[in-house]
Protein backbone atom coordinates (compact mmCIF):
# COMPACT_ATOMS: atom_id res chain seq x y z
CA UNK A 1 0.00 0.00 0.00
CA UNK A 2 1.60 3.25 -1.10
CA UNK A 3 1.29 6.62 0.65
CA UNK A 4 -1.62 7.81 -1.53
CA UNK A 5 -3.62 4.65 -0.80
CA UNK A 6 -2.89 5.02 2.92
CA UNK A 7 -4.10 8.63 2.87
CA UNK A 8 -7.32 7.57 1.11
CA UNK A 9 -7.84 4.79 3.67
CA UNK A 10 -7.24 7.23 6.56
CA UNK A 11 -9.79 9.67 5.11
CA UNK A 12 -12.38 6.90 4.65
CA UNK A 13 -11.83 5.63 8.19
CA UNK A 14 -11.96 9.17 9.54
CA UNK A 15 -15.35 9.78 7.90
CA UNK A 16 -16.77 6.45 9.13
CA UNK A 17 -15.45 6.90 12.68
CA UNK A 18 -16.53 10.54 12.93
CA UNK A 19 -20.10 9.68 11.92
CA UNK A 20 -20.30 6.47 13.98
CA UNK A 21 -22.00 6.59 17.36
CA UNK A 22 -21.18 2.92 17.87
CA UNK A 23 -18.19 0.92 16.71
CA UNK A 24 -16.46 -2.19 17.95
CA UNK A 25 -12.80 -3.10 17.52
CA UNK A 26 -12.10 -6.82 17.44
CA UNK A 27 -9.50 -9.45 16.53
CA UNK A 28 -10.71 -12.00 14.01
CA UNK A 29 -7.29 -13.47 13.18
CA UNK A 30 -6.89 -17.24 12.98
CA UNK A 31 -10.45 -17.66 11.68
CA UNK A 32 -10.55 -19.73 8.53
CA UNK A 33 -11.71 -18.11 5.30
CA UNK A 34 -15.00 -20.00 5.58
CA UNK A 35 -15.61 -18.80 9.15
CA UNK A 36 -14.70 -15.18 8.43
CA UNK A 37 -17.02 -15.25 5.39
CA UNK A 38 -19.81 -16.62 7.61
CA UNK A 39 -19.11 -13.87 10.13
CA UNK A 40 -19.17 -11.19 7.43
CA UNK A 41 -22.45 -12.62 6.13
CA UNK A 42 -24.01 -12.45 9.61
CA UNK A 43 -22.77 -8.87 9.97
CA UNK A 44 -24.37 -7.93 6.65
CA UNK A 45 -27.70 -9.53 7.65
CA UNK A 46 -27.70 -7.56 10.93
CA UNK A 47 -26.85 -4.26 9.23
CA UNK A 48 -23.30 -4.15 10.59
CA UNK A 49 -20.39 -3.06 8.44
CA UNK A 50 -17.25 -5.10 9.15
CA UNK A 51 -13.89 -4.09 7.77
CA UNK A 52 -10.28 -4.95 8.49
CA UNK A 53 -7.80 -2.10 8.76
CA UNK A 54 -4.25 -1.45 9.82
CA UNK A 55 -3.86 -0.22 13.38
CA UNK A 56 -1.67 2.73 12.41
CA UNK A 57 -4.29 3.92 9.92
CA UNK A 58 -7.08 3.56 12.47
CA UNK A 59 -5.04 5.50 15.02
CA UNK A 60 -4.23 8.28 12.55
CA UNK A 61 -7.92 8.56 11.61
CA UNK A 62 -8.91 8.74 15.30
CA UNK A 63 -6.21 11.33 16.00
CA UNK A 64 -7.44 13.50 13.13
CA UNK A 65 -10.96 13.42 14.59
CA UNK A 66 -9.50 14.28 17.99
CA UNK A 67 -10.64 14.16 21.56
CA UNK A 68 -12.48 11.24 23.02
CA UNK A 69 -10.62 8.24 21.55
CA UNK A 70 -7.35 8.15 23.53
CA UNK A 71 -8.49 5.17 25.60
CA UNK A 72 -8.68 3.09 22.41
CA UNK A 73 -5.06 3.65 21.35
CA UNK A 74 -3.54 0.92 23.59
CA UNK A 75 -5.76 -1.79 22.05
CA UNK A 76 -4.66 -0.99 18.51
CA UNK A 77 -2.18 -3.80 18.06
CA UNK A 78 -2.27 -7.11 16.25
CA UNK A 79 -4.92 -7.95 13.64
CA UNK A 80 -7.85 -5.56 13.87
CA UNK A 81 -11.35 -5.47 12.46
CA UNK A 82 -13.89 -2.71 13.00
CA UNK A 83 -17.64 -3.24 13.24
CA UNK A 84 -19.84 -0.21 12.54
CA UNK A 85 -23.47 -0.32 13.63
CA UNK A 86 -26.49 1.94 14.00
CA UNK A 87 -27.47 0.21 17.26
CA UNK A 88 -25.30 -0.09 20.34
CA UNK A 89 -25.84 -3.71 21.31
CA UNK A 90 -26.25 -5.47 17.95
CA UNK A 91 -22.51 -6.12 17.35
CA UNK A 92 -22.07 -7.46 20.90
CA UNK A 93 -25.04 -9.80 20.47
CA UNK A 94 -23.61 -10.98 17.15
CA UNK A 95 -20.16 -11.57 18.68
CA UNK A 96 -21.73 -13.47 21.57
CA UNK A 97 -23.83 -15.59 19.20
CA UNK A 98 -20.91 -16.32 16.84
CA UNK A 99 -18.60 -17.22 19.70
CA UNK A 100 -20.85 -20.06 20.84
CA UNK A 101 -19.17 -22.20 18.15
CA UNK A 102 -15.95 -20.20 17.58
CA UNK A 103 -13.22 -18.79 19.78
CA UNK A 104 -12.93 -15.58 17.77
CA UNK A 105 -13.54 -12.69 17.05
CA UNK A 106 -12.32 -11.38 20.36
CA UNK A 107 -13.55 -7.96 21.43
CA UNK A 108 -10.68 -5.54 21.97
CA UNK A 109 -12.86 -2.54 22.70
CA UNK A 110 -16.00 -0.62 21.82
CA UNK A 111 -17.05 2.99 21.52
CA UNK A 112 -20.69 3.57 22.50
CA UNK A 113 -22.02 7.15 22.61
CA UNK A 114 -18.74 8.62 23.93
CA UNK A 115 -18.21 5.74 26.40
CA UNK A 116 -15.30 3.38 25.86
CA UNK A 117 -15.43 -0.30 26.82
CA UNK A 118 -12.12 -2.17 26.83
CA UNK A 119 -11.69 -5.95 26.81
CA UNK A 120 -13.47 -9.11 25.79
CA UNK A 121 -15.11 -9.38 29.20
CA UNK A 122 -17.35 -6.42 28.26
CA UNK A 123 -19.39 -8.42 25.69
CA UNK A 124 -22.09 -9.37 28.22
CA UNK A 125 -22.48 -5.74 29.35
CA UNK A 126 -22.62 -4.46 25.77
CA UNK A 127 -25.07 -7.16 24.67
CA UNK A 128 -27.47 -6.16 27.46
CA UNK A 129 -27.62 -2.50 26.41
CA UNK A 130 -31.06 -1.46 25.24
CA UNK A 131 -31.56 0.09 21.85
CA UNK A 132 -32.99 3.58 21.44
CA UNK A 133 -36.40 2.15 20.45
CA UNK A 134 -36.47 -0.14 23.49
CA UNK A 135 -35.69 2.79 25.80
CA UNK A 136 -38.42 4.91 24.19
CA UNK A 137 -40.87 2.03 24.70
CA UNK A 138 -39.88 1.79 28.37
CA UNK A 139 -40.41 5.53 28.89
CA UNK A 140 -43.80 5.45 27.18
CA UNK A 141 -44.82 2.49 29.34
CA UNK A 142 -43.78 4.36 32.48
CA UNK A 143 -45.69 7.46 31.42
CA UNK A 144 -48.84 5.47 30.65
CA UNK A 145 -48.82 3.57 33.94
CA UNK A 146 -50.20 6.34 36.23
CA UNK A 147 -52.91 7.27 33.73
CA UNK A 148 -54.03 3.65 33.47
CA UNK A 149 -54.24 3.45 37.27
CA UNK A 150 -56.43 6.57 37.43
CA UNK A 151 -58.72 5.34 34.66
CA UNK A 152 -59.00 1.94 36.30
CA UNK A 153 -59.93 3.54 39.62
CA UNK A 154 -62.54 5.73 38.00
CA UNK A 155 -64.07 2.80 36.17
CA UNK A 156 -64.14 0.72 39.34
CA UNK A 157 -65.88 3.51 41.26
CA UNK A 158 -68.80 3.34 38.92
CA UNK A 159 -70.26 6.02 36.69
CA UNK A 160 -73.11 7.00 39.04
CA UNK A 161 -70.84 7.68 42.01
CA UNK A 162 -68.64 9.93 39.89
CA UNK A 163 -71.67 11.78 38.50
CA UNK A 164 -72.99 12.23 42.05
CA UNK A 165 -69.64 13.60 43.24
CA UNK A 166 -69.48 16.04 40.33
CA UNK A 167 -73.06 17.20 40.99
CA UNK A 168 -72.27 17.80 44.68
CA UNK A 169 -69.17 19.79 43.82
CA UNK A 170 -71.15 21.86 41.32
CA UNK A 171 -73.85 22.63 43.89
CA UNK A 172 -71.28 23.72 46.48
CA UNK A 173 -69.66 26.02 43.93
CA UNK A 174 -72.97 27.89 43.41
Amino acid sequence: MDKAQKNIEILELQEKLKDAQYFYICDSSTLSVEKINNFRSLCFKKGIEFRVAKNTLIRKALEKIGGQYEELYPILHGPTGIMFSTESSTPAKLLKEFRVKNDKPVLKGAYIDSDVFIGDDQIAVLASLKSKNELIGDVIGLLQSPMQSILGGLQAAGGQKIAGLLKTIEEKAK
